[in-house]
């Protein structure tokens, strides 16, 4: 047995996910047996609802080929790629039974990516990264120039891909965490990250998002794996999909134009002053677009704003995304995701106590755990609560212990 994993939106589900679990099972690549995948919940990394509730992306997910899914609870999904993948390996090492983590990457390989962390984490690099700071260009910008001084162009030019990132800060959380997962890449197929037109029989999830919002369903039909278009059929139909923020737009306008500056200084990704830059623009726009106009700098790019701004409206303190994930909750498994999870408490038999965080698979179960994990459990179904009312028919409130686990 050889157990997988996989850091994962599924946002939605496309023939370039479908790849990766294919490239990760086959003996010339990842060799693995089972596939374990981490995915957001209701709110994504770039800062919005997701497309569709996590119960019909599970449902995809394990259509496509994954065998158990676990969720990336909300303050690790809605936060920088440092705390996204920090979270996402956590949860993966927490496990207890995972050989193997998979990611893409534009590079396609292991070393150049290890080489840019050992750059990052050297004794030089901190401090050439404030001193490029200091002279008011963005994180990103600042980050590229530091690992260029110190291990030249070819290097830094890693850092010019969404995914080398990612897979970066997959790495760096490994070592961070001491995991014995042994890191898999494959090269990125299809078009790039955030591509407007597909390529060939893949489309990035921007574009098959866009297709959604537009009522151009048989389009987008044509980029996902054939097991996978009931399941989007169904949640369409149902009134699940496409979610859209702007359904939701007053009441985060709202919800701002309620916090103070000192409430608003409280949320993650709030640093210099931004958060008065923040309180000004909240009380001056009427709707979300001009409010990430008016914030947005340089130095606080859109993507950074997006996350701010649903932090602050879903109320997640700032602090979580640098821990652990305090449980482990299981979204969806079939037979194979049986098997994992039948690993996993044997993991844990024979380790001692407080080792793994504690595996969940019910809403009930959450009453017995430390006040941690229920006050972020609460957290979660607060946001899902939210979440349903961006969905075309809104979902009633305690979705979150009604919906259940999918069981493919």
């Amino acid at each position: 047995m050889k157990v997988a994993g996989i850091v994962a939106e599924y946002n939605p589900f496309h023939n370039g996910h479908a790849h990766q679990v294919e490239r990760t099972r086959a003996p010339e690549g990842g060799e693995a047996s089972h596939v374990v995948a981490v995915m957001s919940g209701s709110f994504v990394q770039r800062g919005e609802p997701a497309l569709l509730p996590k119960v019909d992306r599970v449902r995809a997910a394990l259509a496509g080929g994954v065998d158990l899914v676990l969720e990336l609870p909300l303050p690790w999904a809605l936060s920088s790629a440092e705390g996204f993948a920090y979270g996402a390996v956590s949860v993966l090492a927490g496990l207890g039974c995972v050989d193997l983590l998979s990611f893409g990457s534009e590079c396609g390989e292991v070393a150049p990516l290890e080489k840019a962390v050992s750059v990052m984490e050297g004794p030089r690099f901190s401090s050439l990264l404030r001193y490029h700071l200091d002279y008011g260009i963005s994180f990103p910008e600042a980050r590229r120039k530091a690992v260029e001084e110190l291990a030249g162009s070819r290097t830094a030019s890693l850092l010019d891909s969404p995914n080398n990132i990612l897979g970066i800060e997959y790495l760096k959380a490994l070592r961070r965490l001491s995991s014995p997962i042994q890191p898999f890449t494959l090269r990125r197929l299809g078009p790039e990250h955030d591509a407007e037109r597909p390529l060939g029989d893949m489309a990035s999830a921007s574009y098959l998002r866009s297709l959604y919002r537009a009522g151009r369903v048989l389009d987008a039909a044509a980029y996902l794996p054939r097991a996978v278009c009931p399941v989007m059929e169904e949640a369409l139909e149902a009134g699940r999909c496409p979610a859209d923020e702007g359904l939701l737009e007053r009441a985060v306008l709202s919800r701002l134009r309620l916090l103070s500056r000192e409430e608003l200084s409280r949320f993650p990704g709030v640093s210099e002053g931004i958060e008065n830059r923040l309180a000004d623009a909240a009380r001056q726009a009427g709707s979300l677009q001009e409010l990430y106009g008016l914030v947005k700098t340089k130095r606080y790019p859109l993507t950074r704003v997006r996350r701010l701004v649903w932090s602050a409206f879903l109320g997640i303190p700032s602090g979580w995304e640098k821990q652990q994930p305090p449980y482990i909750r299981v979204l969806g498994a079939n037979t194979r995701g049986w098997e994992i999870l039948s690993a996993a408490r044997r993991a844990r038999e024979g380790a001692g106590e407080g080792i793994y965080p504690p595996l969940v698979s019910r809403a009930s179960h959450f009453a017995s755990l430390p006040e941690e994990a229920q006050e972020l459990f609460a957290l979660e179904c607060r946001a899902a609560d939210l979440y349903a009312l961006a969905l075309p028919r809104p979902l009633p409130c305690g979705m979150e212990y009604t919906g259940g686990m999918v069981k493919a």
